[in-house]
């Protein structure tokens, strides 16, 4: 079982979120070089609600859109953003830099449903609702002027973890991830004690992500497509890796350790537990979900308590797949990208830009996450450092007692034909555009 160096615990077990940013580097001869790359070295724009490192600029491409989620970027630069919830008729926006002075000049509602996953592949717009995924054909214009395909529906209906973010491996293939429809597969839900079911039914048509044919229409969830690595409980940040050649995640981790099991958890641990995990998926590779969680601090994988841990007992004869590299609880983990353009400094190519929505259940401890974290990785897929945090300020407060208070939540990330990183924001409906300008 892999452990995780004493300056890894220290930095994303028990640190502060405030700390992180300033921390979170190699303890080797590159630490110095990398925490240039931190959101530390930059200063605070109040006016954007935004910290970005020393010499990247960002500017408000687009602002009070509604629930904006996942992005997409054509190859002319016409930015797309899907909407979380209906807006003036339209869930998906096509928005216009014309002038190129990084702002958004034409904004254009359409589409008749919509959600979180939105991805532009071969010439079409893929976009998601809960339990259905289409696609535009993009033609000349901005604006769609077909009416959409169905390529899969049939997907569960479920309150949560119910979004269907899509990814594209480039030769024919669509992954899909379809969420947990609970906590940690309990035989009562949330419920205090109750232990979990095993096998846990929840893994035949949810918590894993799955491939389709992304050319072929009419498919229905359950019938076509195949099952690619299970034991995921919310895969919503994810991502082909072109460079590598492999597709990769992030999670959302369980929930409520000290609510459900206080013999074992106190509301410290609660707030820590579980890490929030970065994975390479493989066909049939198995994450661990719901029997075990990843406990960053004991750098191993832990018995779920519904299962029969107590927070001491690491997971033994599971051939459960290793994090690559981990962050602290409850962050919530919402879109992953990796950077391939060359505008930014070498530093950043290959790597992974992550964007956490940011917690509602580290109490007492304040919110956290909230912000745009960066691994470094080179062109293999490799993980070649720990992370740093990119960018934040976005939730307006030094400390959050609550995520309603929250000014802005990212939630979306795409990187611009011109290398440029957009990032969306769900809770203002905000768009910021970010480039280097050099030092």
């Amino acid at each position: 079982m892999k452990r995780w160096p004493t300056y890894s615990l220290l930095i994303l077990g028990l640190m502060a979120p405030a700390q992180l940013s300033a921390q979170i580097q190699d303890p080797s001869e590159q630490k110095q070089d990398r925490a240039q790359w931190s959101a530390e070295s930059g200063t605070l724009d109040r006016d954007l609600s935004i910290r970005l490192p020393k010499g990247f600029k960002a500017t408000l491409f687009a602002d009070d859109l509604g629930r904006a989620r996942h992005l997409a970027v054509r190859a002319d630069g016409t930015v797309y953003a899907s909407l979380y919830g209906e807006k003036d008729g339209g869930w998906l926006w096509a928005l216009n830099d014309d002038d190129g002075d990084g702002k958004a000049d034409r904004q254009k509602l359409f589409g008749d449903y919509g959600g979180t996953g939105l991805a532009i592949h071969d010439g079409w717009l893929y976009f998601s609702s809960d339990t259905k995924i289409g696609r535009y054909k993009l033609g000349d214009e901005p604006m769609p002027t077909s009416a959409p395909e169905t390529i899969v529906s049939g997907f569960p209906e479920q309150n949560t973890h119910a979004t269907k973010p899509m990814t594209f491996d480039g030769k024919g293939a669509m992954f899909v991830t379809v969420g947990a429809p609970s906590n940690a597969c309990q035989e009562r839900a949330r419920t205090p004690g109750s232990m979990g079911l095993k096998p846990c039914p929840q893994l035949e048509l949810q918590a894993g992500i799955w491939r389709f044919n992304a050319n072929e229409t009419g498919q229905v969830h359950g019938k076509d497509g195949s099952l690619y690595a299970t034991g995921i409980r919310n895969g919503l940040a994810m991502d082909w890796n072109k460079s590598a050649d492999a597709l990769y995640f992030l999670s959302h981790g369980r929930d409520q350790l000290s609510q459900l099991f206080p013999q074992y958890y106190n509301d410290q641990q609660n707030a820590e537990l579980p890490a929030e995990e970065f994975h390479k998926a493989y066909e049939g590779s198995d994450h661990g979900w719901p029997y075990s969680y990843w406990d960053h601090i004991r750098g191993e994988r832990m018995v779920a308590p519904e299962y029969g841990g107590d927070g001491k007992t690491p997971v033994s004869d599971a051939d459960y797949v290793e994090p690559l590299s981990v962050f602290p609880g409850h962050w919530a983990p919402n879109d992953l990208v990796f950077y391939d353009g060359t505008a930014f400094p070498d530093a950043f190519r290959h790597g992974a830009f992550i964007a956490f929505h940011g917690s509602w259940n580290r109490a007492p401890l304040p919110q956290a996450g909230y912000n745009v974290a960066f691994i470094p990785m080179d062109a293999e897929g490799t993980v070649t450092g720990e992370p740093i945090i990119f960018a934040d300020g976005f939730k307006g407060t030094d400390e959050l007692a609550s995520p309603r208070a929250a000014k802005h939540r990212p939630t979306g990330l795409a990187i611009g034909p011109d290398g440029a990183l957009y990032i969306a924001d769900d809770a203002a409906g905000r768009i910021w555009k970010v480039t280097y300008e050099g030092r």
